[in-house]
């Protein structure tokens, strides 16, 4: 039999109370149990990015954290950037130098680069890259992603 566990926690910053399974990744939990299905699953082994969300406020690769260690903590999706009617900056960067094609990997790479913004670094594009590693693209290039990420935080880190 698989153990329920109640779970509290704040997605997108509201308060959530769900019964999970205690072996419920938190990437399914999010997308499965939340529907917020911009956190996307590609590897499933924590080395593509696609599933990247905030954990107060660091980017973590929800495919290899249980649900259950997000207790108490506060989650933060692709979906509490903006919306349709109002981009946030990093998402009208990403817009401005075309830093997407398909778009499967750019919630990844959209909350490290609001990451990036928070700790205040200024990067230059070889400290960018290694910051952005974590995170993969199967169709661009990457220099329209880092162009975008650069934009975002030379109008963002002070």
């Amino acid at each position: 039999m698989t153990e329920m566990i109640e779970l509290s926690l704040t997605v997108n910053d509201k308060p959530v109370t769900h019964v999970v399974e205690a072996r419920r990744l938190l990437a399914d939990f999010l997308r499965h149990d939340l529907a917020l299905t911009g956190t996307h699953v590609g590897c499933e082994q924590g080395v593509c990015g696609m599933c990247t969300v905030l954990l107060d406020g660091e980017p973590v690769k929800s495919c290899t954290m249980l649900a259950v260690q997000a207790a108490g903590r506060d989650v933060r999706t692709v979906e509490w950037l903006g919306s349709e009617r109002e981009l946030h900056p990093v998402q009208a960067a990403f817009r401005d130098e075309h830093g997407l094609q398909c778009g499967f990997c750019t919630p990844g790479f959209l909350l490290t680069a609001w990451a990036l913004a928070q700790r205040g670094d200024h990067l230059d594009e070889t400290a960018l890259r290694e910051e952005l590693a974590g995170n993969l693209c199967r169709c661009t290039g990457y220099q329209n992603i880092v162009a975008a990420v650069q934009r975002y935080l030379s109008e963002h880190v002070r």
